[in-house]
């Protein structure tokens, strides 16, 4: 069951996303903190314009809402992509007639990470999979390397 949503000045819920104004610590301003509900860490922190006292901060409404939880699902998106995209690795090697998709995983075990090395004819059909150290430098000469030695080793 979800939660309840709420619209009060200073903090919103609502559609899974939190947003609070808060004490800006760097100066006497204000800054609004985004959370997605369920998560410990804010996904942004934002500066947030004074009211019109100039003392206390502007009361939330909808479109700054909107808005603040547009940037931090994209703050968020990138960082899932960058994550991606370090733990996972690809390249295309042609090895006599054929194509073959050659992929690194890493595994980010908290005791013993690890990477798994594999590959795919160019039918899809996966014809090799190895587990390597974690810091195997995944290049196009080593994965040349594999496919070409039949893949034994690294």
């Amino acid at each position: 069951m979800s939660e309840p949503d709420i619209m009060e000045p200073t903090y919103w819920r609502k559609n899974g996303w939190t947003a609070r104004v808060i004490k800006n610590e760097d100066d006497d301003g204000w800054a609004v903190e985004i959370h997605k509900v369920g998560t410990a860490e804010p996904a942004l922190i934002s500066p947030w314009v004074m009211g019109r006292d100039k003392k206390n901060p502007k009361p939330f409404d909808g479109p700054a809402f909107a808005t603040f939880v547009k940037t931090a699902s994209e703050v968020i998106d990138r960082s899932a992509r960058q994550r991606d995209a370090a733990l996972n690795k690809r390249l295309s090697i042609a090895w006599e007639g054929r194509w073959y998709e050659v992929c690194l995983a890493l595994v980010a075990d908290e005791y013993e990470p690890y990477g798994e090395l594999s590959a795919k004819d160019d039918a899809g059909v996966e014809v090799a999979r190895k587990r390597v150290a974690a810091n195997f430098r995944f290049t196009r000469d080593s994965a040349n390397d594999w496919v070409r030695g039949g893949f034994e080793g690294p």
